[in-house]
């Protein structure tokens, strides 16, 4: 009986220290496209789940199918809900000449080689109970000279040297085709958004009617494109952005001017340091001749914590390098080493459950040669992230104004924590090539009612474990003497 008392006691002072602790901000029930965090992948190199569908696959061989499958990817998903990624973009899914999607042959079909319609809608499903989104891609040109709209006379299309062909973008035909195409790609398969790719020739006029066109047909859908564009898509990239953070982060001591670029709050698109059209940022590393976990984990610091969509393509968690494709676009290894993949899952949470580190307002605080300081700040909170992409221990004092009045700077990756000095000012010390994200915090000095309770709570639990063993003993010796 007086155990149970005990217990109950210690129950209550556990709750009356957990109402002292800091709460963690809450992500929106409702997310726009300002708080995903996109996972992109290719369908054939990220998993393969289904053998049934291996027609000619061969892994040793860069252009050929490699056998990834949305079957693949459903089995793997807890991989990406890990890393704390809320949006899935698959790629091209059509029917096509080439394992990256892009020769795509017809708008009607699915590539068999991905698999059948019934298991892309179980991935949609099977991803929206996990609380995730999906996006695909729409190529509007650069297309197969197959494509089974070159059939006949209906639509105009221009031949390249390529051998693939671009859709006349004045021609009403195609217009109309394209944008009834899409609409019964997203509603058909219960998508949440599509990206246009491959833009090149179509103006604005008819890129806005397309983006209208597919949010009348799904309320909500999200349309992007990986391409600079003056129409008003959801959420698109910034060649100057990606550029100032590749130059930013390739090397220790770099010229980090170039990130005076997120200065302009207004402009918040994608984050990316890399694509999958491109040369792999690992690349860049290691041309630099750097240490690719070290550049990744200062550099991923700055992805989840600058404003902007972070972006991040499959295989970077495991520092997947390659100039151009098919080298840059592996089948991905899941043996390999994977300790970048809590980094990037510690980075994402704290994005996710913080709707300032999403959408606050940002302040460059410090800036110079790879040493940056800046405030992620809301009525609700303040972040300050420090990140020392140089090759020695650097410091900088920030004025108390910049954090607030009677605050403590908390470090949330390795439990640093800066007080303000007599002088008003807030030291951030960093060693070489490190980063940290601190939350202000109400700086009260010691928490004496904490503390008090802290000590009761273990005061309690050994009188608890004292009374178990007593009450033991004087059971054997019972039970000694009945025998």
């Amino acid at each position: 009986m007086i155990g149970k008392r005990l217990i109950g006691v210690a129950a209550i002072f556990l709750l009356f220290i957990s109402t002292m602790m800091p709460a963690a901000a809450s992500a929106e029930s409702e997310r726009g496209i300002m708080d995903e965090s996109i996972y992109d992948l290719l369908v054939d190199r990220f998993n393969n789940g289904a053998g049934k569908n291996d027609i000619d696959v061969d892994t040793h061989k860069g252009n050929a199918f490699n056998g990834g499958d949305f079957i693949g990817i459903q089995a793997r998903l807890q991989h990406i809900i890990d890393m704390g990624f809320t949006m899935i973009s698959l790629g091209p899914v059509f029917k096509t000449e080439t394992y990256d999607g892009n020769s795509v042959l017809s708008y009607n079909e699915l590539e068999p080689h991905f698999g059948t319609k019934e298991e892309l809608v179980s991935l949609v499903k099977e991803t929206h109970k996990k609380n995730m989104k999906v996006v695909a891609d729409f190529p509007l040109g650069n297309v197969s000279a197959n494509h089974e709209w070159t059939k006949g006379q209906a639509y105009k299309f221009i031949p390249s040297a390529d051998g693939t062909v671009d859709w006349d973008p004045a021609d009403a035909n195609v217009q109309d085709a394209l944008k009834q195409a899409a609409v019964d790609f997203i509603t058909e398969y219960g998508l949440d958004g599509i990206r246009l790719t491959n833009l090149e020739g179509f103006d604005d006029a008819f890129l806005n009617e397309m983006i209208n066109a597919i949010h009348d047909a799904k309320e909500g859908a999200y349309v992007l494109t990986n391409e600079e564009s003056g129409a008003a898509f959801d959420l698109k990239p910034s060649d100057a952005k990606m550029d100032a953070l590749r130059q930013s982060f390739v090397r220790a001591d770099p010229d980090s001017s170039p990130m005076d670029n997120f200065i302009d709050n207004g402009q918040m698109g994608i984050l990316q340091f890399d694509d999958l059209t491109g040369s792999r940022f690992t690349y860049d590393i290691v041309e630099a001749r750097m240490f690719p976990p070290t550049r990744w984990k200062v550099a991923a610091t700055a992805l989840f914590t600058l404003p902007g969509v972070p972006l991040m393509t499959y295989g970077t968690e495991i520092a997947v390098n390659g100039k151009e494709a098919p080298e840059s676009h592996p089948l991905f290894n899941f043996k390999t080493d994977m300790e970048f993949k809590d980094l990037i899952g510690n980075l994402n949470e704290l994005r996710n459950e913080s709707e300032t580190l999403r959408s606050g307002k940002f302040e460059m605080l410090h800036n110079e040669d790879g040493f940056l300081i800046y405030t992620r700040t809301s009525e609700d909170e303040t972040w300050l992230v420090a990140i020392n992409n140089t090759s020695k221990t650097v410091s900088a004092a920030i004025p108390v104004e910049k954090i607030g009045e009677n605050k403590k700077l908390r470090g949330v990756l390795d439990g640093d924590l800066i007080r303000e000095s007599d002088d008003g000012m807030f030291r951030v010390v960093l060693d070489r090539e490190l980063a940290e994200v601190y939350i202000a915090d109400e700086d009260k000095g010691f928490n004496t009612p904490y503390l008090i309770a802290s000590t009761l709570v273990y005061v309690m639990f050994l009188g608890f474990l004292f009374l178990v063993i007593k009450k033991g003993r004087e059971r054997r010796r019972t039970e000694k003497k009945t025998a």
